[in-house]
């Protein structure tokens, strides 16, 4: 069954030239030279995909994106902008909507084929995702009903794709619901009065974002960042609220995981004020060590290193040397290949 294809572009000549490749690869194409007239086509046939100008009258890119997630019908099918300008302001503002990538005018038809060829075959991967069962989900929720309920609401929303070093909210940025981690790792950080950058926590797969501004309903306390190509899924405070108030069971799991996240910067703190260089290394290092899933090596800049440890990066790099001389870990590049992990855990204070 060939795939379905909507192009909303105002300009004619670009319009018709994206239908005739598309047509040449054997896709269903729709089209609309408007914005209203791309949503009304949207809701009507459920395309595979959607191309979308930003800059058209009456109603731009952005406008048709904010209808289109409106609808549950529609804001799954993921969603490509073709713009001619290149700004980052108006690149950050179509992904921060929930594009799933962009095009820059002109595009060949290498580059268009692949961008749709990309984003399809992560559609695809996503359904099968959910066709899995979620363990963690299983933890979470005591209750079938509220791990059921979560199940839908998780399934309806569309995943974003990060890639490696994209900001996924600021601190102060308003805490619009909660973020669950597919795949990928993710970074908080937190910028103190002196300029310097202080990690307030490395997130994995099945981890959760922006726990803490859900439940005290405030603006994101810090800064999360991508570290590798991550895959995200946010589920909006508003469904979030509706769930809390009607399983208690689930409300309560969040608050132990806030109360566990509070402990865990309780320490953080504890140990930057009172542990010393090698020692504040050592636990970095099998912090990550216990959170990789391969558990041989794992990768991590020196800048980065230094803000989970709370050090100067010269220390890093002269810390890093001494327990490769010691035996304890090896290193190449940015990659850390960890040794001797009981020495590295009786490491002295």
């Amino acid at each position: 069954m060939k795939r379905q294809v909507l192009i909303i572009e105002d300009n004619t000549d670009i319009r018709e030239n994206v239908v005739e490749i598309l047509e040449l690869a054997e896709y269903m194409v729709l089209q609309a030279d408007n914005g209203k007239a791309g949503v009304e086509l949207a809701l009507k046939h459920k395309p595979d995909i959607i191309l979308c100008d930003i800059m058209m009258p009456d109603l731009d890119g952005y406008g048709v994106l904010y209808m289109l997630n409106k609808n549950t019908d529609t804001s799954t099918i993921p969603f490509i902008f073709l713009t001619a300008k290149a700004e980052r302001v108006d690149l950050r503002k179509g992904m921060e909507m929930g594009a799933d990538d962009y095009l820059t005018k002109p595009f060949d038809d290498l580059e268009l084929l692949n961008a749709i060829e990309t984003r399809l075959k992560k559609k695809e991967a996503r359904e099968e995702f959910y066709k899995k069962p979620l363990d963690r989900l299983n933890n979470l929720f005591a209750k079938e009903s509220g791990l059921a309920e979560l199940k839908r609401i998780v399934a309806e929303r569309k995943s974003r794709a990060f890639k490696k070093n994209q900001v996924i909210y600021y601190d102060g940025d308003k805490g619009n619901g909660l973020y669950i981690i597919l795949s990928g790792k993710v970074k908080t950080m937190k910028l103190a009065e002196d300029g310097r950058e202080l990690m307030t926590g490395i997130h994995i797969t099945d981890d959760y974002l922006g726990v803490n501004a859900m439940l005290a309903n405030e603006p994101y306390a810090d800064t999360a960042t991508a570290l590798e190509d991550t895959q995200l899924c946010l589920i909006p405070k508003e469904q979030l609220d509706a769930l809390i108030s009607q399983y208690p069971d689930v409300a309560q799991r969040f608050i132990n995981i806030l109360a566990n996240d509070v402990r865990d910067k309780e320490e953080q703190l504890l140990q930057l004020a009172y542990n010393s260089v090698r020692k504040r290394m050592a636990d970095s290092l099998l912090k990550l060590y216990h959170q990789n899933t391969n558990r041989d090596s794992f990768k991590i800049s020196r800048e980065d290193l230094a803000a989970l440890a709370g050090m100067a990066t010269e220390t890093v790099s002269r810390t890093l040397t001494d327990f490769r001389e010691e035996g304890l870990i090896e290193k190449k590049g940015s990659q850390i290949t960890i040794t001797d992990e009981k020495r590295l855990a009786k490491m002295k204070n």
